[in-house]
């Protein structure tokens, strides 16, 4: 499935009506060419871009597309909603990490192994996701869906430490399929971008950092794992430099240009404002004019309290080729529940009723709806059944009344 295009609407998928269409009828995007797999039964298909390696998919998508958008997820579900949607690339935040996994904030309180291990378990997840789009349900009249699977960014923070902890992360997320990480010049411990007191390590020290995640990536035979370099110099409080906020930054970001290493420069700004989005791109492109940059639509800002807010459109006008929201489904999880919540403590049962009516409602699409189908329960069926597995087939599900049960 194709994902967001600069006018918000998927590429070739026409209106939201029309996305629920295509999928009910189990169409792929035009162009997708199908195969076969031995992780499923004979006749149903996934697209071959499922055997390109993650990193040479974003890699054309970064050369195909106006601009690459990747929502900001925490965990497999997360990201497998985003891949439900038809969305290009997942964002895998560290924020949203901290949050999500130990229930705090963005200040280096967790470890590589732990964010790498959860990268992991997401890539896999993606992977077996579209193993059970692409069977459907067949007992229930469920079309196949044959959705690409979006490369995985994942933050690295600074690293985690020295050279060495950044080349121990680096292989980690390599061999876990995880297609680009980006990694910041903050102090250790960091903090997020959008916290006051951010320090930053030496330029050359940062670039000895990015020099170790290229060689070890090469080393794991991924020379085309994508590099996103980070700079804090706009809003950071100390550094060895002198602080010049916006020429700091310039600075740091053509620095870390000239080495060639980095895929993509990133700059963290203070403030939805455009201004200085502008000017740093433009900067940057005097030197480089081929410069990309990846841009972080926090979640940080008011967006709705800003009269002009920079459009997708517009960054990518301006250079950037990944865009993301780093907290987009941290901030959806919360609110969704909260109402939840908010409902049941207010009526009790009649509460989580009124979600299962919006669930259900004729012409939705909530593909959680139903958690056997979405977590794949048809799909363990019938390969259980294929493999010869022990009580797995339709032969042993209940004949229970659709109109009771999901």
């Amino acid at each position: 499935m194709s994902g967001m295009n600069g006018n918000g609407s998927g590429n070739g998928n026409g209106s939201r009506n029309g996305h629920r269409k295509q999928r009910r009828h189990g169409a792929a995007q035009p162009g997708t060419e199908l195969m076969g797999s031995p992780l499923l039964p004979g006749g149903y298909f996934v697209p071959k871009s499922r055997q390109v390696h993650p990193s040479k998919r974003m890699r054309e998508l970064l050369a195909s597309e106006p601009y690459l958008f990747g929502p900001g997820v925490y965990d497999p579900m997360t990201a497998q909603l985003v891949m439900y949607y038809g969305f290009k690339a997942v964002y895998f935040s560290g924020y949203s990490f901290a949050i999500g996994h130990l229930g705090t904030t963005d200040m280096d309180l967790y470890g590589s192994v732990e964010i790498a291990d959860a990268a992991r378990r997401t890539v896999s997840a993606l992977r077996k996701f579209q193993l059970t789009c692409a069977l459907g349900d067949p007992e229930k009249n469920i079309a196949p869906r044959h959705l690409h699977i979006p490369p995985v960014i994942v933050d690295m923070d600074g690293g985690y430490g020295n050279i060495f902890n950044v080349a121990r992360t680096t292989e980690l997320y390599v061999n876990a399929g995880v297609a680009a990480a980006h990694i910041e010049d903050q102090v250790l411990p960091k903090r997020c971008g959008h916290i006051g007191g951010k320090a930053l390590i030496p330029a050359n020290e940062m670039i000895g950092k990015l020099r170790m995640a290229r060689a070890v990536a090469e080393d794991c035979g991924n020379p085309e794992f994508v590099l996103i370099a980070r700079t804090d110099g706009l809003s950071a409080v100390d550094a060895p430099e002198s602080a010049r906020g916006l020429d700091l930054a310039i600075e740091r970001g053509l620095r870390y240009l000239d080495t060639g290493i980095p895929d993509l420069l990133w700059c963290e700004f203070p403030t939805s404002d455009r201004g200085p989005v502008e000017g740093f791109c433009s900067a940057i492109r005097k030197r480089f004019p081929e410069a990309r940059f990846a841009f972080n639509w926090s979640s940080s800002f008011k967006w709705f309290n800003d009269p002009n807010p920079v459009t997708f459109r517009e960054l990518g006008e301006m250079g950037v080729g990944f865009i993301f929201i780093t907290l987009g489904a941290q901030h959806a999880t919360a609110h969704g529940l909260s109402v939840l919540l908010e409902a049941m403590a207010e009526r009790e049962e009649q509460g989580y009723i009124e979600l299962q009516r919006k669930e259900w409602a004729p012409e939705t699409d909530f593909p959680s709806r139903s958690h056997h189908h979405f977590s794949g329960v048809p799909y363990h069926h019938a390969i259980g059944k294929l493999y010869d597995a022990a009580r797995l087939g339709r032969e042993f599900c209940e004949a229970l009344p659709e109109e009771k049960v999901v």
